[in-house]
């Protein structure tokens, strides 16, 4: 290799004898530095919950820590003559949209239910419970009758002509609901989980919540189970923004897991393993877990009841069939099956599609995670069809994909807002892109918005700390403009799968510097 000269080190005139007992040190910094490689996740983990503190919808509590969010939504289902105020804005939108708002719900319980004593040793654990609780008590004042439950506050169309503050909107807030005439048993399917993992993790600290929880949960399943249809179809304003492609089928086996989770009534467990191969569970083979699509999901939890012993006679061929196609996922995600493999970028991110990649990256870096510490515990290896994989494999990649959002990547970006010195700062997001509303209590119109605030190249005056961003191209390239939302918009179930990783690597790493150990074992 040649040498050339080093900018901004003065070797001119240092002897020769020298420079080279110098150089393979110097390279060695200069590699620390340009790989980032020392990430802080208990600060990553902090700022993931205030992300959703920015999301809130509704009347802000006295507690609210994001203080340039302000009231708002506050007459939200009132010409519907029900109280829909609350939730959370899903992205930069001003919509409430009640798909993806639960899938959030479910992955933040999850979260807590898997690593809650992490989370509580990082003193985050009452942030947790508020964001999932913000979520919940949204969807009891949804679920107005057993089986009818509001599906969406605003739409999409109106919603998009505007650029305004969520504290000003001037859009229709016409709310929308599902029904034994208009079903949609994915959305009930889908808060029915929510409901059902919340019930968990409230178990302990609020007991009559979590069974005002679960009588919810219960009722949504029964409801989606006997009502059958897709939610789209019977909310039109839907389709485009949240479109339910794959169907309710997987919602339904989704919920029923969860209220078995929740329960341990049979009757639960008994829909999954009856409906395995109608619905679909055990014949789907899937490369992707997201706000549409639960199979792996209900794959995945299936295959973890397999190390409790009262399934393993009754239920075990079934499980069985679950667990061989959830270990499909992860090994595509390991690259370690012969065909089907998730795509990588060439810095070594998944790469799913354009849109919005990051949902499909964070999902699987904590199914990977959770899957890794299951087969940890029963001190199993993973079978791909290229060759075994144990748990602590699983758990490097699904590590590596979380310093890639952190900023081990080729930009040395750092995805997560907030996070590090170079991360977006001109997100798509309406509320952080406008000055606050607490410093600027003026109206900012429909187009004004658009026309002083959209086309601004100013950084955000607001930074949407903890946000993660849709992310780079497939060839790890990322531009930082407000108008590019497919890389630069973030939604609140991109960032909900991460709490729960986060938290376990901060344990470890708090760990790793107090018994200097490494922070993961090698395998």
């Amino acid at each position: 290799m040649k040498h050339k000269k080093k900018q901004g080190i003065a070797l001119e005139g240092t002897p020769n004898f020298l420079l080279h007992q110098w150089l393979p040190l110097l390279s060695f910094f200069a590699i620390i530095s340009s790989c980032q490689s020392v990430h802080f996740y208990g600060q990553a983990l902090s700022k993931s919950l205030l992300y959703f503190e920015s999301q809130r919808s509704g009347h802000l509590p006295h507690n609210q820590r994001v203080t340039w969010r302000h009231h708002s939504g506050l007459d939200d289902g009132l010409e519907q003559g029900v109280d829909l105020v609350g939730g959370y804005y899903d992205a930069g939108d001003n919509v409430k949209f009640g798909l993806p708002m639960a899938f959030t719900i479910t992955m933040l319980s999850w979260g807590v239910i898997e690593y809650g004593k992490q989370i509580k040793d990082a003193g985050e654990y009452t942030h947790a419970l508020e964001a999932i609780k913000w979520g919940t008590d949204y969807f009891i004042k949804a679920h107005t009758h057993p089986n009818v439950l509001w599906a969406e506050v605003g739409d999409g169309d109106t919603d998009h002509y505007c650029w305004q503050r969520p504290e000003d909107m001037t859009t229709s807030r016409q709310a929308y609901k599902v029904d034994e005439s208009s079903p949609g048993s994915d959305l009930a399917g889908e808060t029915s989980a929510a409901m059902a993992a919340a019930s968990v993790v409230f178990r302990e600290t609020n007991p009559h919540y979590s069974q005002l929880l679960l009588h919810h949960a219960q009722q949504l399943f029964e409801f989606g189970d006997k009502y059958r249809g897709k939610y789209d179809e019977s909310i039109g304003v839907a389709k485009g923004y949240y479109t339910s492609v794959s169907g309710y089928m997987d919602e339904l086996l989704w919920a029923a897991l969860w209220l078995y989770k929740a329960t341990s009534k049979e009757q639960y467990l008994e829909y999954v393993l009856e409906n395995a191969y109608a619905f679909g569970g055990i014949t789907w083979t899937m490369e992707e877990f997201s706000w549409d699509v639960k199979y792996v999901g209900v794959q995945i939890i299936a295959s973890m009841l397999l190390k409790e012993e009262r399934h393993n006679i009754k239920h075990k061929h079934v499980l069985e069939e679950y667990r061989s196609k959830g270990e499909h996922y992860i090994c595509a995600c390991l690259n370690k099956n012969n065909v089907t493999n998730v795509r990588r970028t060439p810095g070594g991110l998944l790469y799913t599609r354009q849109w919005n990649n990051m949902q499909y990256v964070s999902n699987a870096a904590f199914l990977l995670t959770v899957y890794s510490d299951y087969l940890g515990t029963t001190n199993q290896m993973l079978d791909c069809p290229k060759g075994m994989v144990g748990p602590q494999e699983i758990f490097s990649f699904a590590k590596s994909q979380i310093d890639y959002i952190l900023g081990s990547n080729p930009m040395a970006a750092s995805y997560l807002v907030g996070y590090g010195l170079n991360y977006p700062k001109r997100v798509h997001h309406r509320g952080a892109s406008i000055e606050s509303y607490k410093k600027n209590k003026g109206f900012i119109g429909c187009t004004q918005g658009y026309d002083n605030w959209y086309t601004r190249h100013d950084p955000n005056p607001n930074v949407l700390d903890g946000a993660l961003v849709g992310g780079p191209d497939s060839d790890d390239q990322f531009r930082d403009e407000r108008w590019n939302y497919m890389q630069t918009e973030a939604c609140t179930y991109n960032t909900a799968p991460l709490v729960g990783v986060f938290a376990k690597l901060s344990r470890l790493e708090v760990d790793h510097v107090s018994l200097n150990t490494p922070l993961i074992a090698s395998s």
